[in-house]
């Protein structure tokens, strides 16, 4: 079976204010199936500039360039705009990590999902309507009718992102890009979020890039994990080997994690090396 997915030597660079540019994702590389794929890396290694290139988000600014940008067979690299907006939100979505940037303040949020599905399947207002209550129960919102009416400054944070959640899955895009998607979340949703997702990389077969700062998590719930510095891949690990993971960055995080019962003295810091970013 073809991947779902192929990047192939994916550049992101933008123009610093003294000259010059800056590259924020260098060289990046790999392909997804229908599995979940997660990414890890400190805040700037690149993580999220990756996803937003994949999803035709970045700034006007940024210059994007890959050998290789195909989903399902789309050259995304020389798709027109009318062509990325046809796969945003339908085939293609992305999980924000903010819902407070990510939802729009003057749009109810029930509005806000009806016109996502809307604008991707020829389903009928009420139609929609059924399903964004659906889909807002789905990601455990206890009143899913009061919710759908209000806007999005009158929910909490975690209530925001889990709204934001439901209008990334109700069109059941067939890749889903999650940038710290339950960051937001206390423990218990966290979990029922996830299981969220890994019942519809299942169901569904949709192929699911899970990008996060949480070791642990990552190696619980993705099937393979991509370890980025300064805007390269420096490792890519089968999750169930991450405590084996040979590059020294990666070991390095592993030993910044906390760990119950273990009095460590002096605490572990990373010790980052300049050829890692050559």
């Amino acid at each position: 079976m073809s991947p779902l997915l192929v990047v192939e030597n994916l550049r992101v660079a933008y123009p610093a204010r003294a000259g010059g540019i800056i590259e924020a994702v260098r060289g990046v590389g790999f392909t997804l199936g229908r599995e979940r794929l997660g990414i890890v890396g400190e805040s700037g290694s690149g993580k999220s500039q990756t996803g937003r290139a994949i999803m035709g988000l970045t700034a006007p600014q940024a210059r994007v360039t890959a050998d290789r940008l195909a989903f399902a067979g789309i050259d995304l690299a020389r798709a027109s705009p009318r062509q990325r907006r046809a796969l945003r939100g339908g085939r293609i979505a992305m999980i924000l990590q903010d819902p407070k940037y990510s939802l729009d303040p003057v749009m109810t949020i029930g509005r806000q999902i009806v016109e996502t599905l809307r604008t991707h399947q020829p389903v009928s207002r009420a139609a929609a309507r059924r399903r964004a209550l659906d889909m807002l129960a789905a990601v455990q919102i206890d009143d899913p009718e009061r919710v759908f009416g209000l806007y999005p400054h009158e929910v909490s944070g975690g209530m925001g992102q889990r709204a934001m959640i439901a209008m990334m899955l109700v069109a059941g895009p067939e890749l889903l890009i999650a940038d710290e998607p339950t960051s937001a979340l206390d423990v218990t949703v966290q979990l029922e979020v996830l299981n969220i997702l890994d019942r519809l990389v299942r169901e569904r077969g949709m192929g699911l890039i899970f990008i996060s700062h949480d070791l642990r998590l990552v190696s619980s719930f993705c099937d393979r994990v991509l370890v980025m510095y300064a805007g390269r891949v420096v490792e890519e690990i089968a999750s169930g080997d991450l405590t084996h993971a040979r590059h020294p960055y990666t070991r390095g995080l592993l030993e910044c994690l906390p760990r119950i019962g273990d009095d460590r003295h002096p605490l572990p810091v990373l010790d980052r090396r300049p050829e890692w970013a050559a």
